[in-house]
């Protein structure tokens, strides 16, 4: 149904919609996406969800680490946010262990080294699962797993209902509360528009003065930190972070110290992304629906304040077009 709108002396008026009127296109619009979504849902967790084999990654040697944050500024200035209320030469945020944050997709933490020989640093991120539980979590593919490698969000089709973040092993993605008309699902994206249409490294890659980050292709990635290890087997713990926790995860790491020392959790191998789908298909209809439901209020939420928009700028020509008549006649008059 279209809304008409009526121009009165550059005014507009807006139809009203009730409340029963609102809730019959909210689930109209609910309806209309439900057999489109449920039918993409099973081959996105078929497809996208274990990546390409030539997929890409990042080593982090832990061991090389310094904590300067060179990556953090570089992380900051490529994705455009809004400096720190803390300088990056300030060292006090490592007296408490940091996540993520809108402002921040990437964060450096300090922990204690279990054999006494000094603080340990190590960057964290999102670690592109090879299978993530954010993609299979979100009922209307905005996360998506991509080809390359990173695992993207895509904010014209997110609803805003944070499945992904409760998903995430890691906690890795964060939302934008404090945008109340368009929040957004934020977390690093390997820098995929940069690299993987122009070319080059992620910005922390490229910005790491002590070479602890290493990017290439993930298998290529294996092979060079099992080198490390078998070469110096009394620094590195005899493991790669990553290779196989939930399902193996783009963002590999190593360290001379036990991983759960260094703020990395304990996780079984099997996919995360796999047992987020199982738990979703095996679901009631409410599951399902509910989901639905809301992307139909939000939907039709949006396409409100989009008419609103347009209906702010149409009164505003017409008071512009009133404003030059009425001065073009005045002219005219003397």
């Amino acid at each position: 149904m279209r809304m008409v709108h009526q121009r009165r002396r550059g005014t507009v008026k807006i139809p009203k919609i009730t409340r029963r009127k609102f809730v019959q296109l909210a689930g109209a619009s609910a309806a209309a996406v439900a057999a489109s979504s449920l039918l993409a849902t099973p081959a996105r967790a078929a497809d996208s969800l274990t990546g390409s084999p030539k997929r890409m990654g990042v080593l982090t040697d832990i061991t090389r680490c310094i904590g300067c944050r060179s990556c953090e500024v570089a992380c900051n200035k490529a994705n455009e946010l809004p400096p720190p209320q803390t300088p990056f030469s300030d060292t006090g945020v490592f007296d408490e262990e940091r996540r993520t944050t809108v402002g921040a997709h990437t964060v450096v933490n300090r922990y204690q080294s279990s054999n006494g020989s000094g603080p340990v640093y190590r960057k964290a991120q999102c670690m592109h699962c090879n299978e993530p539980a954010c993609v299979s979590a979100c009922p209307v593919a905005a996360m998506v797993k991509t080809p390359e490698g990173p695992t993207i969000w895509d904010e014209r089709l997110c609803m805003g209902c944070r499945y992904c973040m409760i998903a995430c092993p890691f906690s890795i993605p964060t939302y934008e509360y404090e945008s109340a008309l368009s929040p957004r699902v934020l977390k690093c994206t390997m820098c995929y528009e940069r690299v993987f249409k122009k070319g080059g490294s992620p910005a922390c890659v490229e910005a790491c003065p002590q070479g602890a980050l290493l990017f290439g292709e993930r298998e290529d990635l294996l092979w060079e930190g099992q080198s490390r290890i078998i070469n110096n087997p009394e620094t590195y713990v005899r493991h790669i972070y990553g290779e196989h926790e939930a399902g193996g995860t783009s963002w590999l790491y190593l360290s001379s110290d036990p991983f759960e020392d260094v703020g990395l959790p304990s996780l079984e191998e099997t996919g995360y992304g796999q047992l987020t789908w199982d738990f979703l298909t095996a679901g009631t209809v409410a599951t399902v629906l509910v989901p639905l439901a809301l992307m139909g209020v939000y939907r039709f939420g949006m396409r409100r304040q989009r008419i609103a928009e347009e209906e702010a700028l149409e009164a505003l020509e017409a008071l512009k077009e009133e404003a030059l008549r009425t001065e073009n006649e005045g002219g005219d008059g003397h």
